[in-house]
């Protein structure tokens, strides 16, 4: 049985984020990415990534003597998954309430309407 992927945290999603920028990569070259950011000890990550591993958000591959990890599922799912996850518990499913927050929250810019925009036309097209 696969296990239950839950949302991730924001360690996780840093994680995440370099896997999906640099591809499968090894503990060792993760935590080079993270120390630059942040003072991150190299079993503090072992440990998270061997976590993630465990709930299924990343893939280990024990083919080499240096594990290599990969993101189990690509950025567009994780992101879906946290939309997802934020709209039901703090807009009780309203997808109307999560945009309008998302829009006050921050002015856009002509070019993210115009695309917003283009979102919700493409979307009504293939409800109908």
């Amino acid at each position: 049985m696969a296990p239950k992927r839950s949302t991730p945290t924001q360690t996780e999603l840093s994680i995440l984020d370099i896997l999906w920028t640099r591809g499968p990569s090894t503990v060792r070259e993760v935590h080079e990415v993270l120390s630059k950011t942040k003072p991150t000890g190299y079993t503090g990550v072992l440990k998270i990534m061997q976590i993630m591993a465990a709930k299924g958000s990343l893939r280990r591959h024990l083919e080499q003597r240096a594990h290599i990890y990969e993101a189990g599922q690509p950025p567009s799912q994780t992101k879906s998954q946290l939309v997802r996850d934020l709209m039901e518990r703090a807009f009780s499913g309203s997808a109307t309430q999560l945009v309008m927050h998302a829009l006050a929250g921050k002015r856009a810019s002509p070019e993210e309407i115009e695309e917003i925009r283009r979102i919700l036309d493409d979307h009504e097209k293939r409800t109908k």
